[in-house]
């Protein structure tokens, strides 16, 4: 799950390193490797003929790319304990930015109450959050434990500890969660894998090269690599029709990117790496300590790149093997990540292996409309310095970009792939509509050798159309906010909406009706920049994010109404503003709930210092007052403006006085407002703002 938020490598350009991608010229590269046996000329995928075969091309593409300190590639890694962390899902590291949608769905049968979903991308394809209901039920986790709350009694109808003996109690309370729900089932994924190391390091049993300076002749660092304990992700099926029990577990090496679920088939990404150890070799120049890392990755087995799978049933745990023959590979790859691709059907009794598609490729944002499920992958790591100086420097930075079949329940098939100049700030810039994948990007400012800027960035807009194995672009519009980068995307039906900011925020709406000539229709420039929009119906479009001042410092929390109804002469009819603060939603869009029956927003808010709202759109008719720092501020879109209903606070914790959790998620069932902390559940009236109920978790 990757963000907007990560950090940007300004100053770079950068490729994606695909030879055989429009964009990118051989006087341009210098690749570390290239598979020969992978067809050029367009972009293509290749399964392995034999473990030996896979073996030689993943050990060859390794080397090309180990620097004196180990791997450096896609993401950003730290070393602790010998062992590379993704630091991606870690606590305080920036999270993925999820897109939302018009979340309200209608009453089904007559037993079936009115409720708000998880506030997704696209319409029928949910995404793991850590709350779900299905309008009868209200599922979360917190603390290591899963939690259901009855919605029409308002109470605690039961719980499950889902720790176990393999997982230090302490450091699986501390485990980031989220959830997919399916009738009676619901899919727990634990993002574990930055905890690995704090449980011992990783056993391996490479040898280190007796000529390496400082080493001792057949030196040996570890066990058995199939012993070493497996540490990454965990996928927990809970049976939810009576008392919550555990019914089957899977664990899998490597680090979660995202999820995605159509009817009860969930698809879960994960990306792995090649489980080695690079000691740090004293008295050694860089070249020796290449050479040396190059010697243990002619060592390594295929097992140290296949990721692992651990199924666990009934007490009974299975080790099940990815087959080499079932791993794909484009023409130019570097051998240290392979992305997988799991699919469960949550109607089982239990996970299974989840039938895996793998590729040795990276990724790190995930994009789904249901038949088809995307995965992108941002390639400016190989400009950096430690990766390698065999590594693949073009001069154009590119986002490489997979699609798969999803479209029926059975195992999915990579179809097509291709790429696109520049970066996607996240799933919102990317999006399919009448068979074409729309893609925005900011491409990075780059500066010469005495630090002056040559190209100043920019952003665009690509329309792709797939080609046999290829995705191939038909269209583009470019030269958005020069200067600036993306902050927020939406694209819906033939209209697409890009907020990019620098010092003002330049509100492009584009005209994407004609694939092959997509073109900017309007521009309104205000203040400050909005980093999530929400369709609000007919013509109107809602802005959460910061305002600004002029020169560009932002001020605090904003909520903007626009019409954009005139593509041509887009307008903001509202603003509600509030200096000092920052809501949650601004980089997570699963916060941000949107009822549209009663006109009802409800963000969660921190307030850095106390100070006034400013009412609305009109602060002169409404009360100033102070907000409290931490809650759910509940606004009201009504029309062409927008005003504060309420704040919404937690009640303070028992064992820490003073302290309320955050809130983090809410949700309506019927004409009840649900609040959702670390600490509870509480149950607001939607209109009045009266409490009704407080569920606490201890």
């Amino acid at each position: 799950m990757r963000s907007h938020l990560r950090p940007r490598i300004a100053g770079l350009a950068v490729c994606a390193g695909l030879a055989s991608l429009a964009g990118c010229t051989a006087a341009d590269q210098t690749v570390g490797f290239v598979d020969k046996g992978v067809p050029a000329g367009s972009f293509q995928l290749v399964a392995f003929d034999s473990c030996d075969e896979a073996l030689s091309g993943l050990r060859a593409a390794a080397k090309s790319i180990v620097g004196p300190y180990g791997f450096w590639s896609g993401g950003m890694y730290a070393m602790e304990g010998g062992v590379q962390r993704d630091l991606a899902g870690a606590p305080g590291a920036p999270q993925a930015a999820a897109a939302g949608a018009d979340s309200a769905k209608g009453a089904g049968a007559a037993s079936t109450p009115n409720y708000s979903g998880t506030n997704t991308h696209e319409a029928g394809v949910d995404e793991p959050d850590l709350v779900k209901t299905d309008g009868r039920r209200i599922v979360t986790v917190s603390g290591g434990i899963l939690r259901v709350v009855d919605a029409a009694g308002r109470d605690l109808a039961g719980f499950v500890d889902l720790a176990d003996s393999s997982t230090p109690k302490d450091l699986f309370r501390y485990t980031p969660a989220d959830l997919l729900l399916s009738g009676d089932r619901a899919l727990v994924l634990l993002r574990q894998e930055y905890l690995a190391n704090r449980g011992g390091p990783v056993a391996e049993d490479v040898a280190v090269p007796g000529d390496a300076p400082g080493a001792a002749p057949g030196g040996v660092v570890g066990a058995d690599p199939q012993v070493a304990p497996l540490y990454g992700p965990r996928l927990i099926l809970v049976d939810l029709s009576g008392q919550p029990r555990v019914l089957s577990s899977v664990q899998v090496d490597g680090g979660l990117i995202d999820a995605r679920q159509v009817g009860s088939t969930a698809r879960v990404v994960i990306r792995s790496y090649p489980r080695m150890t690079f000691p740090y070799i004293q008295m050694a120049t860089d070249g020796q300590r290449v050479k040396a890392n190059q010697s243990i990755i002619d060592q390594a087995p295929i097992e140290r790149w296949l990721p692992r799978i651990e199924v666990t049933t009934g007490g009974t745990t299975q080790r099940p093997q990815i087959g080499c023959d079932a791993i794909s590979r484009p023409a130019v790859y570097t051998g240290t990540n392979l992305l997988t691709v799991l699919s469960f059907d949550l109607g089982e009794s239990a996970l299974g292996d989840g039938r895996p598609t793998t590729l040795v490729a990276d990724g790190d944002t995930v994009y789904s409309n249901g038949p088809s499920l995307y995965v992108s992958s941002d390639q400016r790591w190989r400009a950096l310095p430690e990766a390698g100086a065999n590594v693949a420097k073009p001069a154009e930075a590119r986002t490489e970009i997979y699609k798969f079949d999803t479209s029926t329940a059975q195992r999915p098939t990579f179809v097509a792939g291709g790429s696109v100049p520049g970066y996607v700030i996240n799933q919102y810039a990317m999006s399919e509509w009448d068979g074409m994948l729309r893609v925005a990007t900011t491409t990075d400012a780059t500066w010469n050798a005495q630090g002056k800027q040559q190209v100043a960035s920019q952003s665009g807009v690509y329309v792709l159309s797939q080609s046999g194995k290829s995705l191939r672009q038909v269209g583009k519009v470019e030269g958005l906010g020069k200067g600036e980068r993306i902050y927020a995307v939406r694209f819906a039906g033939p209209v697409g909406y890009v907020v990019t900011f620098r010092q003002t925020d330049p509100l492009y709406t584009l005209d994407l009706g004609d694939p092959a000539k997509p073109q900017v229709r309007g521009a309104l420039k205000i203040p400050g920049y909005s980093a999530y929009l929400h369709p609000a119906g007919g013509a109107r479009l809602i802005g959460i994010g910061q305002d600004a001042t002029d020169q560009g410092r932002v001020t605090g929390t904003q909520v903007s109404l626009f019409d954009v109804g005139d593509l041509a002469a887009p307008s903001r009819l509202a603003q509600y503003k509030l200096s000092g603060a920052n809501s949650e939603a601004e980089f997570d869009p699963h916060a941000f709930l949107y009822w549209p029956e009663d006109g009802l927003l409800v963000v969660p808010l921190q307030v850095n210092y106390g100070g006034p709202g400013s009412g609305g759109s009109d602060p002169a008719t409404i009360p100033q007052k102070v907000t409290p720092s931490i809650g759910a501020l509940v606004l009201r879109v009504t029309g062409a403006s927008i005003y504060e209903v309420g704040f919404i606070r937690h009640p303070e914790s028992p064992t820490n006085p003073g302290y309320s959790s955050p809130i983090r998620r809410s949700l309506i069932i019927d004409q009840t407002l649900w609040t959702v902390s670390d600490g509870g559940l509480m149950a607001t009236d939607s209109r009045s703002l009266v409490n009704l109920a407080w569920i606490p978790f201890n």
